[in-house]
């Protein structure tokens, strides 16, 4: 039986936007993938999730039923927009197990595809249950109190070695806020998690009057971003949220395939965790698995995202790339991007050609126009559009070796040593 890939959005901070991230991730999520099941279940009592979703006459079911032992195959119903959903309980009553056996009995339900878990502005039960089950965590931080509090969240997943699963997601910024002249609140978000050592997403959920509009008036019902607030930047950056979501799960119709991904995800907990932080699972061009067997390595300096190209995908993307007086097999690819706005109104590509010492062999300006392939792989490893783009540098290993081997610790060492003494390099030729 399949298992459901479960999302959970908590913070214990209140006004954060959980329950407008939830529910419009699972509009998002089935917009994007019209096949997908995704369903939708909230352990507070403030009954949105129903308001954005419900279809006709309340349910019989709700989600207590998921907190007692009886069967799960009526407590989702379909509900707008293609989502399924749990309908709300006021009085919630935790069982007598432990909070881990959420996660047990989740696996063991009818449920298939996404599962989106809303919490309270607490870590109870409840809360803490849903964090254990989780494969992915969302947690919205708008300000200081919110990142501070984000530390008894992580605190539960350190306990059970799953700290990986959390990422923290910069929500309901106002885009014009500032702590002084040059330093963004959003940006100063970014920079004190990361300097926390979590994971956190490349972009932020705006504070929008319109959105916040559409949860308040006349109607009882809410709506969702993607149908009354297109015009927004909150639109593009619930996709964005939709994408990576995405990129975490599973898209595999065959069980022979979920079986080769979860023996993916097995081996990986054989390289350290240090190591895996902002490991992409996929390639960059076909975006299927690329942990299995031999890969050319990347890493992109500012995000640190790192992952592998499929061979194949390698000569797609970047042939007519290697020099006649460079040696492709054994080279190291240093791509620089300036963005736009910096030189002129496109992006700038340039390929470097660096020997394994690092130091700089050739290099030579790349089109992009025209190279779609070649940019949305970009786009793929740096984690971000072209489009926003600053000054950005990719290294790109033109040997494609064994995985295993190239996230390997001595490897891994091998490796930041080259990409420093390529950055020294391009900085003394003024070209990075």
């Amino acid at each position: 039986m399949k298992r459901p890939f479960i999302i959970t959005v908590a913070s214990e901070k209140g006004g954060v936007g959980k329950t407008t991230i939830a529910t419009n991730l699972a509009v998002y999520l089935k917009a994007l993938h019209e096949d997908l099941p995704v369903t939708v279940a909230s352990f507070d009592n403030h009954f949105s999730v129903d308001q954005m979703f419900a279809l006709g006459p309340r349910p019989e079911s709700s989600v207590a039923g998921l907190l007692e032992d009886g069967s799960t195959a009526d407590l989702a119903v379909l509900g707008q927009y293609g989502v399924q959903y749990m309908a709300s309980s006021r009085r919630l009553q935790p069982p007598s197990h432990a909070p881990a056996w959420l996660r047990k009995r989740l696996h063991s339900s009818s449920l298939t595809g996404i599962l989106i878990l809303d919490t309270r502005p607490i870590l109870d039960w409840f809360t803490e249950a849903a964090l254990l089950a989780a494969d992915l965590v969302l947690v919205p931080v708008k300000d200081r109190a919110a990142l501070i509090n984000a530390s008894a969240l992580r605190q539960v997943l350190d306990d059970v070695d799953c700290t990986d699963r959390l990422w923290l997601l910069p929500s309901l910024v106002d885009a014009r806020a500032r702590l002084n002249a040059e330093v963004r609140v959003h940006e100063f978000l970014a920079y004190a998690a990361r300097e926390r050592d979590y994971q956190v997403l490349d972009f932020y959920i705006s504070k929008s009057p319109k959105v916040e509009g559409l949860a308040s008036g006349f109607s009882s019902c809410i709506r969702p971003v993607l149908t009354h607030a297109r015009n927004t930047a909150v639109h593009g950056q619930f996709k964005q949220l939709a994408e990576f979501v995405l990129s975490r799960f599973e898209l595999k119709p065959d069980g022979e395939n979920n079986l080769q991904a979860g023996l993916i995800q097995d081996s990986l907990t054989e390289i350290p965790a240090f190591h895996r932080r902002h490991l992409v699972l996929e390639c960059p061009l076909c975006c299927c698995h690329s942990l299995s067997d031999t890969g050319h390595f990347y890493f992109d300096l500012r995000s640190r995202r790192r992952g592998f190209l499929h061979p194949a995908c390698f000569e797609q993307v970047f042939d007519g790339l290697n020099p006649d007086d460079a040696d492709g097999h054994n080279n190291l690819l240093a791509l620089t991007i300036d963005g736009p706005g910096l030189v002129e109104p496109e992006c700038r590509l340039i390929a470097h050609y660096c020997d394994l010492d690092g130091d700089l062999v050739d290099s030579e300006e790349v089109e992009l126009n025209g190279q779609e392939s070649l940019a949305s792989s970009l786009e793929m490893m740096t984690g971000r559009s072209l489009d926003t783009a600053y000054r950005e540098l990719i290294l790109v290993n033109q040997y494609a070796g064994y995985v295993e081997a190239q996230l390997a610790d001595d490897a891994y060492r091998r490796f930041a040593l080259q990409r420093r003494q390529v950055a020294r390099a391009l900085r003394d030729a003024g070209l990075f």
